[in-house]
C-alpha cells in the first residue's frame, strides 16, 4: 500500500491524493481542493509548521533525542557546551573543535559596561529577574551594528556566540540587582556552569562544588531544546521576519515567562509547600481527583503520554545535589505524591506521569535559587535550542514570514451609524 492520503471535497466531488512522509501530509492538498478552504487547529495541536532536524520527540514512548543522540547518553556523558555545539552544528565536535568552541564562547562572556551601569539601574528595585532578562536580551542587540545582518553567516555565527556566552552573565546580573548585591564579573578560567554559579553566589571567597557544577551542567543539557514548544515557536515566528536574534530571543523568553510554559517548576514548589506534610498527601490526591482542590502540578505533558525521559535523569540528579546541600524538606512530600499518583488508576489511565518540572524546582531551591529565578534558569540553556531553530529557519527555503490564517467569526458587513443615531 502506498503511503498516501486521499481527501474528497463532498461539496464538489473533487479528490486529491498526496503522499504521507513521516506521518505528515502537505497542506497544499487543502489548497488544491479549494484555495479558500482552511484547517481550524487552535494551538497547532495537529499542525507541523516547520520541518526540523534538531530534536526528535516521541511522546508516546518517552523518547527525546538531540540530533539523534538519546538525552540519557548526553546527560550522562556530555557537557552543555558540547550539546550546544551539537544542536547548532548537527554533529558532536572533535577535540579541536570543542576546544575552539569553548574558547570562542568564553571570549564573549562579558557585557558592555553601559548595560550594567545604565540599563539595569533603570529598573525598579524589586523588578522580577525574568522581566529584566527579557528586556536585557532585546537591549543587547542594540550594542551590535551587525546584529540585523541576518543574511550573512559570519554575522549570524557571531551573534549566536554572543547570546550563548552572555545570557548567563545577564541572568546573574538580573539576580544580583534584585537582591541588592554588586555585580560579579565573569571568570573565564571556570567552566560554563561553574562561571554562572560563581557570578550568582560569590561574596568574598567562593568555591564551586564540582558536584553542584555537574548538576547545573546536567540541568542545562536537559533544558537545551524541546522541539516546537511555545517559546521555540515564538523564536521561529519572530525570526521569520528576519528580525535580529536578540529580538527573536526576547520574544522566546517572553513566551517562556508565561506560567503555562516556563513557570511549571515554580508551581510544583508552591504545590508541595501548600500540601505541607506527608499526612496531607492522600487528601490532596482525592481533591485533585474530585476537582474540588488544587491541580497536580509537574505531572503530565502536552506531548509526553508516557514517562518524561528527563524526569528519571533529574530525579537522580536531585539526590546527588542533596548529598551536598542537605535534603530539601519538600522532597519527602514529592516522593510520596509520586508514589501515590503512580499507583492510582485515575492518573495511570490519564497517563499523568512526572515530568521534568516535578524535581527541577526542588534542585534549584536546594542550590539556593529563589523561585523568581526558576524561569531564568530555564532560559539560559534553552538559548542554544532557540538559536539552533532560528538558524535552521533562515536556511530553510520553504519558510516564509509566518502568517497564519484565521476563521472569521464576527458580524457581516454593515453600514456606519452616526453617533447621534446610535
Amino acid at each position: 500500500m502506498p503511503d498516501t492520503i486521499t481527501i474528497t471535497d463532498d461539496r464538489t466531488g473533487k479528490t486529491v491524493t498526496v503522499p504521507i512522509e513521516g506521518g505528515v501530509f502537505p497542506a497544499s492538498a487543502i489548497r488544491e481542493l479549494d484555495p479558500s478552504l482552511f484547517v481550524y487547529d487552535p494551538a497547532y495541536l495537529q499542525t507541523a509548521a516547520c520541518k526540523s532536524a534538531i530534536t526528535y520527540l516521541d511522546g508516546d514512548n518517552g523518547i527525546l533525542r538531540y540530533r539523534g543522540y538519546p538525552i540519557e547518553q548526553l546527560a550522562e556523558q556530555s557537557t552543555y557546551l558540547e550539546v550546544a555545539y551539537l544542536l547548532l552544528n548537527g554533529e558532536l565536535p572533535d577535540s579541536t573543535q570543542l576546544a575552539q568552541w569553548k574558547s570562542d564562547v568564553t571570549s564573549h562572556t562579558f557585557i558592555h559596561e553601559n548595560m550594567r551601569k545604565r540599563f539595569v539601574d533603570g529598573f525598579h528595585y524589586n523588578a522580577h529577574p525574568m522581566g529584566m532578562l527579557v528586556s536585557a536580551l532585546a537591549a543587547l542587540g542594540t550594542f551590535y551594528d551587525d546584529a540585523k545582518d541576518t543574511d550573512d553567516k559570519a554575522s549570524r555565527d557571531k551573534q549566536i556566540l554572543r547570546l550563548i556566552a552572555k545570557t548567563p552573565t545577564l541572568a546573574a546580573m538580573c539576580y544580583r540587582f534584585s537582591v541588592g548585591l554588586p555585580f560579579v564579573y565573569p571568570n573565564n578560567d571556570l567552566s560554563f556552569p561553574a562561571n554562572f554559579l560563581n557570578m550568582m553566589w560569590r561574596v568574598g571567597d567562593y568555591n564551586v562544588d564540582p558536584r553542584l557544577e555537574r548538576a547545573m551542567d546536567v540541568l542545562f543539557i536537559l533544558h537545551a531544546d524541546h522541539e516546537q514548544n511555545c517559546g521555540t515557536t515564538a523564536m521561529r515566528v519572530v525570526g521569520s521576519s528576519h528580525a535580529d536574534p536578540y529580538s527573536s530571543a526576547a520574544a522566546a523568553a517572553s513566551a517562556l515567562y508565561g506560567p503555562l510554559h516556563g513557570g511549571a517548576n515554580e508551581a510544583v514548589v508552591h504545590m508541595l509547600a501548600e500540601i505541607g506534610s506527608l499526612d496531607n498527601v492522600p487528601a490532596f490526591i482525592e481533591e485533585v481527583k474530585s476537582g474540588t482542590g488544587g491541580r497536580l502540578m509537574g505531572f503530565g505533558h502536552r506531548v509526553y503520554k508516557n514517562y518524561d525521559p528527563r524526569a528519571t535523569i533529574i530525579k537522580q540528579t536531585a539526590y546527588e545535589v542533596f548529598e551536598v546541600t542537605g535534603k530539601n524538606p519538600l522532597l519527602d512530600i514529592a516522593l510520596k505524591l509520586e508514589e501515590v499518583a503512580l499507583s492510582d488508576s485515575y492518573f495511570i489511565d490519564r497517563k499523568l506521569y512526572p515530568n521534568v518540572d516535578f524535581y527541577s524546582g526542588l534542585i534549584y531551591q536546594a542550590l539556593g535559587f529563589p523561585v523568581a529565578m526558576f524561569t531564568v534558569l530555564f532560559a539560559i540553556p534553552r538559548m542554544a535550542g532557540w538559536l539552533a531553530h532560528w538558524q535552521e529557519l533562515l536556511g530553510d527555503k520553504e519558510q516564509k514570514i509566518s502568517r497564519p490564517r484565521q476563521w472569521y467569526a464576527g458580524v457581516e458587513a454593515r453600514d456606519y451609524v452616526p453617533l447621534a443615531a446610535r
